[in-house]
């Protein structure tokens, strides 16, 4: 499985690099997803919790046909009008009941998804591999119109103000018209000549869609008609090889108080004035590829060692770290109630306490990685692994 994400990884990297740089961050790439020659820094392995704090039980547990087909996509369930909505790789989509896992209808389409459902009011959108991207009623499954982008949807589309806004793998950040699908605006930007494969949702906050790029820099759109707001640069690149430069924001920001929250690959994280795009705090320690997740107070992170992390929303300042899951592949982390819940490599869904990282209790329900973040409405916890397993799970 590891050499499996190195050669998605490799395939993601493009550019015009030259014959001994490549070479060179190759062999980097490729000391950090296989820890080395030696492979000298496996995963964790699990260890039994003695006294488990919580009892994780499974409400319920279906699957959505393949997948992701065990490729390393942004298919992600999303939640709305009391259904659980996920679709798999080879464009299948289900709307289940939240409480039962009951199917209420599914939709067999012959795209390949690559990301979503964002969903609107009445809405279900997806973005194929394929450049293109469609609409289905959020009732009953039925098409309401494909449209075509410039390249591959990474990210889940994003509804809101009649507009349906999408963000390409080529830098492109389009609004389509959420009743016909046609185009309302174009925004391009050309990507860095090496990046890591993945882009960042983007966020609809006020009248303005925010948007991150692979060069660090989040820009700021206005909703109506794609006019350049503001930018920021949130990392610079450092290092001596193109890998160790990588500073991608593939993460989705999150907003909270007029406060964007954004994090990069390897340059830190930083929040962000929803305004005017000015710095309110840096944190240069704490990066990540995975996501983000909050609290009223707090943010949570998985970096690039599967370490999870509690930043403070206000100044920054990094509070605790749980290294138990070093190298377990995590997804981003959700945060609710008392706690944060991380899924891994081996199916196994993570809940840890928001006072102080500690284990609190697991379950596994599937020997397939999870890379979605886990979704989260009223204590249950939705979780969806790569090979389709889609459960509902509650802490006692």
């Amino acid at each position: 499985m590891r050499l499996l994400t190195l050669l998605v990884v490799l395939i993601g990297l493009t550019g015009c690099a030259s014959f001994d740089t490549l070479s060179e961050s190759v062999s980097g790439i490729t000391d950090y997803f296989t820890g080395g020659e030696d492979n000298a820094d496996p995963p964790s392995p699990l260890t039994e919790l003695a006294s488990p704090e919580v009892k994780v039980e499974e409400i319920w547990k279906e699957s959505v046909g393949v997948g992701t087909d065990e490729q390393s996509l942004k298919l992600i369930p999303a939640i709305g009008g009391a259904k659980v909505i996920a679709a798999d790789r080879k464009g299948l989509v289900e709307a289940r009941d939240l409480q039962t896992g009951r199917l209420i209808w599914e939709a067999e389409t012959d795209v390949q998804f690559s990301g979503g459902p964002g969903l609107g009011r009445d809405i279900v959108v997806l973005g194929s591999s394929n450049a293109e991207v469609l609409a289905l009623n959020i009732e009953n499954g039925a098409v309401l119109w494909k449209s075509l982008v410039s390249s591959e949807v990474l990210s889940v589309p994003v509804v809101g103000n009649d507009v349906v806004v999408v963000r390409t793998t080529d830098g492109m950040v389009v609004a389509l018209d959420v009743k016909t699908g046609g185009k309302r605006w174009a925004y391009e930007r050309n990507a860095p000549a090496l990046s890591l494969r993945g882009t960042g949702s983007p966020l609809i906050a006020g009248e303005n869609v925010i948007a991150g790029y692979d060069n660090g820099k989040l820009i700021a759109l206005r909703l109506s008609d794609g006019k350049y707001v503001w930018e920021t640069s949130i990392a610079i690149p450092k290092g001596r090889t193109e890998i160790e430069r990588l500073v991608d924001l593939d993460v989705d920001p999150i907003a909270n108080n007029g406060i964007i929250f954004i994090s990069s690959y390897l340059g830190g994280m930083a929040a962000i004035s929803e305004s005017d795009g000015e710095v309110v705090w840096r944190n240069e320690k704490a990066s990540s590829h995975s996501g983000l997740s909050n609290d009223f107070t707090y943010l949570y992170l998985a970096d690039a060692e599967s370490h999870v992390w509690q930043v403070d929303q206000h100044n920054g300042a990094s509070l605790w770290q749980q290294k138990d899951l070093h190298q377990r592949r995590l997804t981003a982390p959700v945060a609710y109630q008392s706690y944060v819940v991380v899924g891994d490599y081996e199916g196994y869904v993570h809940w840890l306490s928001s006072t102080d990282g500690r284990q609190l209790g697991r379950i596994q329900i599937s020997e397939s990685a999870i890379e979605a973040k886990p979704v989260v409405v009223d204590g249950t916890v939705y979780v969806y692994a790569k090979d389709g397993t889609l459960a509902a799970l509650r802490a006692r």
